[in-house]
C-alpha cells in the first residue's frame, strides 16, 4: 500500500473473506471496507433517530429526557439512569427516580432544560404533562427534524465517498481488479441507498407523529 493510506487515517482492511452483493461476489478487501462503510451508515442512522426521539411532539415518550442530565453527587447523569420512567397516559410522564432524594435534582434539571415542560412532585413521583403542541409550534419542529434528517444524509454520503476513495485506491495499487472495485462501488451505492431510505422513512414518522392532533 502507498503511503497516503485511506481516508482519515484509517488504514485499509486486511481480506477476511469475501463478501456478496446484488453484483455477485466482492473481493475480500473490497469486502471489509463495505463491512466498515455498512457499521459506520448505521451509527449514523442511530444517531439520527436518537435526535429525532429528542424533539418533543404532543406525545409523552421516554426519549424526551435522554439529553437531560441530573447533578447526582456531582455526576452529570442522565434521568433514565437513576429513576423509572414510564407512560401511564398518552400525555404524561411518570418518572421515579430510586433514590428519593435525588426527586428535586431531576426536577430542577427538566425546569433547566430547554423542553419547556413544568413538572410536578409528591416528594416520591414526578408527574411531568406533555401539553399539545401550537400549530406554529409543529411547523418549526417539523424543520428541526428535517435538518436533522439532512445531517443524517450527509453523514451516510460522507461514508460513501470516503469507502469509495479507499475502492479506488486498492485499484490503483493493484490490490484488486477493475471489475471487483466496479461490482464494490456498485454495492456501495446500493447500502448508501438503503441508509438514505431509512432516514428518509424515519423522518416520515416523525413528522407524521408531531402533526398528529
Amino acid at each position: 500500500m502507498s503511503g497516503r493510506g485511506a481516508p482519515g487515517g484509517r488504514k485499509a482492511p486486511d481480506p477476511k473473506g469475501g463478501h456478496v452483493g446484488h453484483g455477485g461476489v466482492v473481493d475480500a478487501m473490497s469486502a471489509e471496507v463495505l463491512t466498515d462503510a455498512r457499521g459506520r451508515m448505521q451509527k449514523a442512522l442511530e444517531a439520527t433517530r436518537h435526535e429525532f426521539g429528542s424533539v418533543r411532539t404532543g406525545r409523552a415518550n421516554p426519549a424526551l429526557l435522554e439529553q437531560i442530565r441530573v447533578d447526582y453527587y456531582g455526576v452529570p447523569t442522565p434521568v433514565n439512569q437513576l429513576a423509572t420512567v414510564t407512560v401511564p397516559e398518552p400525555r404524561l410522564l411518570v418518572i421515579q427516580p430510586w433514590d428519593k432524594k435525588m426527586v428535586k435534582e431531576v426536577e430542577r434539571a427538566i425546569l433547566k432544560s430547554e423542553l419547556g415542560l413544568v413538572p410536578a412532585s409528591d416528594g416520591v413521583v414526578i408527574r411531568l404533562p406533555i401539553p399539545s403542541l401550537t400549530e406554529e409550534r409543529r411547523r418549526d419542529l417539523v424543520k428541526v427534524v428535517r435538518r436533522h434528517a439532512e445531517e443524517g444524509r450527509v453523514a451516510v454520503r460522507n461514508i460513501r465517498r470516503e469507502a469509495k476513495e479507499m475502492i479506488e485506491e486498492l485499484e490503483e495499487e493493484g490490490e484488486v481488479s477493475e471489475d471487483a472495485s466496479t461490482r464494490a462501488v456498485e454495492e456501495l451505492q446500493r447500502l448508501t441507498d438503503e441508509f438514505i431510505g431509512a432516514v428518509d422513512r424515519a423522518l416520515e414518522a416523525k413528522e407524521k407523529e408531531i402533526l398528529e392532533r
